[in-house]
């Protein structure tokens, strides 16, 4: 059986859509599951196993391009697909399976698709609330009861290439490693303030069992303003408080790494502190023991999706409005969370 999965376009969703080929390989355990997705999803797609094949997406995101999905299509039908799949809810999404004249096509109706897909589904939300349970219902007839225990993500780090990588990055992992993920592609109302993370970076440097750590942030290189306040406050600070401490040990890594690279480096971190991000997800799906901050926005729906997780919220009355900037335009949510909170979930997360 050969599927070909259209699949969403952000970090986070992509690393919660391995749960369905996990589904996939478990009802099919001989299937061979291709996945369409822009290019950078294929550093994501490399360290799922489930994966035979990722297949570049040449329509830009947001475009229509029904020449170039036509094109695509026509293509994808030399592969003789026997299912397609369709995550994104869109009309456009379902066009390139239907091109490709793949016989059985599936997804959930939404956007007047429903001609497009011949396995068009109706969704009730109440009985599959959680993100990964839509997606997880796509491997089965419709009405099949979903697995239980849920299939969760697992992102498999490339341990062979880790040792170069942290020479090319002049990094080691001799001492405890805080991974920071100061951003969030959503908006400013998912990220908690940068002097924040700076407080709890010193206070790990300081007293990280013991022993003085070390600070990773990680992030794209929109998230560099942010990692160098935070490294300014962490420098100042750490020496203020000990002469003898080594500021260097946090480092801004922001930018500077591919998707690959950081799945890699997160899979030696000890902790995880996080908005609610694409990095938050892939961190879960290593299993590394994570502190999620929520703000503007709800683990309802997609939550960090490991056991060793504690979620941070100050559940205000205005929140989760789901907002990309605080309609209000304070931002209380995330402004009144005190670092010391941050610390105690530190101290509560089970150990690796």
């Amino acid at each position: 059986m050969k599927i070909l999965i259209i699949g969403p376009s952000w970090v986070g969703d992509m690393v919660m859509a391995q749960s369905l080929f996990i589904a996939l390989k478990n009802n099919h355990p001989s299937c061979e599951i291709h996945v369409l997705a822009p290019r950078w999803c294929k550093d994501l797609l490399d360290h799922m196993p489930e994966v035979s094949h990722a297949i570049e997406m040449t329509v830009g995101h947001g475009e229509f391009g029904l020449g170039k999905r036509r094109a695509l299509g026509k293509t994808l039908q030399l592969e003789k697909y026997d299912q397609a799949i369709v995550l994104p809810n869109s009309f456009k999404s379902a066009l390139i399976p239907w091109f490709a004249d793949i016989p059985e096509r599936t997804g959930w109706r939404g956007e007047a698709r429903s001609w497009l897909l011949n396995d068009c589904r109706v969704l009730d939300k109440q009985t599959y609330p959680l993100m990964i349970e839509r997606f997880i219902a796509l491997a089965s007839p419709a009405g099949t009861p979903l697995p239980d225990p849920l299939p969760r993500p697992s992102l498999e780090a490339n341990k062979s290439t880790i040792s170069s990588l942290l020479d090319k990055l002049s990094l080691n992992n001799s001492k405890p490693v805080l991974v920071l993920c100061p951003g969030a592609e959503f908006g400013e109302a998912k990220k908690w303030p940068a002097q924040g993370y700076a407080d709890v970076a010193s206070q790990w440097l300081l007293h990280s069992n013991q022993e003085q750590g070390q600070v990773w942030i990680l992030g794209s290189a929109k998230d560099s303003i942010d990692a160098q306040t935070i490294i300014k406050s962490v420098r100042q600070s750490v020496l203020q408080k000990n002469p003898e401490a080594n500021p260097e040990d946090c480092v801004d890594l922001t930018g500077k790494t591919s998707l690959a690279d950081a799945i890699n480096l997160m899979s030696c971190a000890h902790r995880v502190i996080s908005n609610d991000s694409g990095l938050m997800h892939i961190a879960a799906a290593l299993a590394r023991p994570l502190v999620v901050i929520y703000g503007s926005t709800s683990p309802a729906f997609t939550p960090p999706l490991t056991d060793n997780v504690e979620i941070v919220s100050l559940d205000l009355e205005c929140s989760p409005c789901f907002k990309r900037i605080c309609p209000l335009g304070h931002t209380n949510c995330l402004k009144q969370l005190k670092p010391e909170r941050i610390n105690q979930s530190l101290q509560e997360l089970g150990s690796l």
